[in-house]
């Protein structure tokens, strides 16, 4: 059935509760199974399990859970690091959610960007009856994601700030807040045992491109009724100060395109309304007619033009393959691939692979956008790439500002909300700790403050609070088609070829005369450089026909003995002459 979405919400008081918890649960000296969670008590309890987003950035996902009911808050997604070799993306587990299923109410969407709906099409693969709520544009982003993954009928309800939602015995109430995308809200999540407040990513932009400030009144009027505890964006924690309003990017986009004589070209996260409106702006402020480059842009520009987030006079926009039917100092292309991410746009222009765009002499580049942790590499190597192509680049201070608070923002937010408990999310742990550190100066209680991993379950009753257990909150990796099916086992294997390569060695045998048929072939790949290691490779060949004449005629018949003679023969060859240990895959072949 459908929530009911009603407009106010009823005021409850919350309850005191005592706790014996610490500000690191799980130093406390009690031992954790790694994936028990006891039995939930049978009086009123508030559970709070984070799937992810905790002591990484990406994959967010948190539930709140109690007796009768759990909603979910976002499902994202987080990109490989460079140990995930072939891996495209990673998601959270699962597990717990199965086995709660009939519990499930919604998953409430804060905002559109990738770490928060990223894994919402994997998610409703196993769970499609699930209502999925979140602002129009964020859902709009979501639905743009089920073409890609072919996602079938689900069920999607658009929510207004300020609306608020019937979840079973949970009431949950959209909470209008500033971010790098329009949208973007916080929520009040009631429970029976009181009210969880959970930010979303936020800042507190005073002058946001919209000019709708986030909504102060409504977070503090949650304060002033009480507030069990807040879960709250710990990106910026280690970050002292205020982050500057998006509009500050407006003034260093005006010096630029004020002094460009060529094309500009300007690199963002495709999500980042506000940026796009930016550009926009100022292309026809300068006169310049502008392209968008990329599938992902492109879609998003579409939604956001359609529900009135984004102001696009459409005669300023030209397809990509007229660029060049155009003056240089009249067109602005508009891209992704701020993350140097292989196969974006920026990347792919930058070593003059695109086809449809190329990086020129007197071109200017914008890279709009700071380096997620992990891709500082790439990033580097594409606006490298760029200057050896003789562009005029532009990256870091001034062209970008974080959609994220710095720490004057969150003690603002911890004192409008003024919680009981405290819970950092959405950020790598030190982050989470020093967020947790400036609750504390804040005024929350040291014991009341949890600084929790992902699978932690952290459950509240009338009279404690603390850790209590520990679920699956691992990576699922997703590798082409496959969801899960790649492990330790198989990213082991890609690390070992990736290191010192593979050498194969083919043999044919007929069992029943225990003799061999053909061979032994020796083919390497990535272990030293054929035309220059014949000797070498005679060597192997030599040393396969010595395993292959010490196995015993009961040896010969059975081709695993044979395969585990040549692996340990040639491993230890290869060792000897060159110091490395490449992966050996012996093949036996019976005739």
């Amino acid at each position: 059935m459908a929530p009911a979405i009603v407009h106010h919400a009823q005021e409850s008081n919350v309850k005191t509760l005592s706790t014996n918890g610490a500000l690191f649960p799980e130093n406390d000296g009690a031992v954790h199974d790694a994936r028990v969670v006891p039995e939930p008590p049978a009086e009123p309890y508030v559970r709070i399990v984070p799937l992810g987003g905790c002591s990484e950035i990406g994959r967010n996902m948190t539930l709140v859970e109690t007796n009768d009911d759990i909603v979910i808050v976002d499902c994202g997604l987080m990109f490989p690091d460079e140990e995930m070799f072939g891996v495209d993306i990673v998601i959270s587990d699962f597990a717990y959610l199965r086995d709660r299923l009939e519990k499930v109410r919604a998953l409430l969407v804060t905002h559109g960007h990738e770490d928060h709906i990223g894994g919402i099409p994997y998610f409703l693969r196993e769970f499609p009856q699930v209502p999925v709520i979140g602002t129009p544009l964020s859902l709009a982003l979501v639905k743009a994601k089920f073409r890609e993954h072919k996602v079938g009928d689900v069920d999607l309800q658009a929510v207004q700030p300020g609306e608020s939602l019937r979840l079973g015995g949970i009431e949950a109430e959209f909470v209008h807040i500033t971010h790098s995308l329009a949208g973007a809200c916080s929520l009040a999540i009631r429970t029976p045992l009181g009210l969880i407040f959970h930010t979303g990513d936020f800042k507190f932009d005073q002058t946001p491109l919209d000019g709708r400030p986030p909504d102060y009144a409504a977070i503090a009027r949650y304060g002033s009724q009480g507030v069990l505890c807040l879960l709250s964006d710990s990106t910026n924690a280690e970050r002292s100060g205020h982050t500057p309003s998006e509009r500050t990017v407006g003034e260093a986009f005006s010096n630029i395109f004020a002094r460009a004589a060529g094309r500009i070209i300007v690199a963002s996260f495709a999500s980042n309304v506000p940026r796009v409106q930016q550009v926009i702006d100022h292309a026809v402020r300068f006169n310049r007619r502008i392209a968008f480059l990329g599938r992902s842009l492109q879609n998003v520009v579409h939604f956001a033009s359609e529900l009135g987030y984004l102001r696009l006079p459409q005669q300023r926009v030209i397809r990509i393959e007229d660029v060049d039917s155009y003056p240089p100092e009249e067109v602005v292309i508009m891209t992704t691939g701020s993350q140097g991410e292989p196969m974006s746009a920026l990347s792919r222009m930058s070593v003059r692979e695109h086809p449809k765009a190329k990086i020129v002499p007197g071109d200017t580049v914008v890279v709009s956008a700071t380096p997620i942790p992990g891709n500082e590499k790439s990033v580097s190597k594409t606006i490298n790439n760029l200057y050896r192509l003789g562009a005029h680049v532009f990256h870091g201070a001034g062209a970008h500002v974080s959609g994220h608070g710095s720490q004057e923002e969150l003690l603002l937010m911890l004192n409008l909300v003024r919680p009981k408990y405290f819970i950092p999310v959405h950020g790598e742990y030190r982050m989470l700790v020093s967020h947790a550190r400036l609750a504390e100066r804040a005024g929350v209680s040291p014991e009341n403050v949890f600084v929790a991993e992902n699978g932690d379950v952290i459950e509240f009753t009338r009279s404690d609070a603390g850790k209590v257990g520990k679920t699956y909150g691992g990576n699922v990796l997703v590798d082409g088609s496959g969801v899960g099916d790649v492990g330790a086992a198989v990213l082991r294997d890609r690390r070992l070829l990736s290191s010192d390569g593979i050498v194969m060695v083919v043999v044919s045998i007929d069992a029943e005369d225990s003799r061999v048929v053909a061979g032994p072939d020796v083919m390497t790949k990535g272990v030293f450089y054929v035309p220059e290691a014949d000797e070498l490779l005679e060597d192997l060949r030599a040393a396969a026909d010595e395993a292959l004449a010490d196995c015993s005629v009961e040896g010969m018949a059975d081709p695993q003995t044979v395969r585990e003679r040549i692996r340990e023969s040639i491993s230890r060859l290869v060792y000897e002459r060159t110091k490395r240990r490449p992966v050996v895959v012996p093949v036996v072949m019976e005739v």
